[in-house]
């Protein structure tokens, strides 16, 4: 059974970091795409960030120099360092490998 558990979020100032992480359980994140989305209240959901299994990024152009994505492929784990965070950054942030969906973590970054 696929399992994907994100931690991290939680409230922050605007300016402030956060990093986010997504351990997974049930596969292995070698030869898969992992990749980070969000979705504010009342938006639709947006692809923040993707790893592609070479190792190619994306970033979407609204976190480029501000958000980090990475992997540790021993840990299964994916991770989103979040930096100069900004009020629009507000949402739920869930990771996706293989198809499969965390439940998400909330960020909320308050002015």
């Amino acid at each position: 059974q696929v399992q994907l558990v994100e931690s991290g979020g939680g409230l922050v100032q605007a300016g402030g970091s956060l990093r986010l992480s997504c351990a997974a359980s049930g596969l292995t994140f070698s030869g898969f795409a992992m990749s980070w989305y969000r979705q504010a209240a009342g938006k639709e959901r947006e692809l923040v960030a993707r790893i592609r299994s070479g190792g190619s990024l994306y970033y979407a152009d609204s976190v480029k120099g501000r958000f980090t994505i990475s992997r540790d492929t021993a840990k299964n784990t994916l991770y989103l360092q979040m930096n100069s965070l900004k009020p629009e950054d507000t949402a739920m942030y869930p990771c996706v490998v293989s198809g499969y969906w965390g439940q998400g973590t909330q960020v909320t970054v308050s002015s």
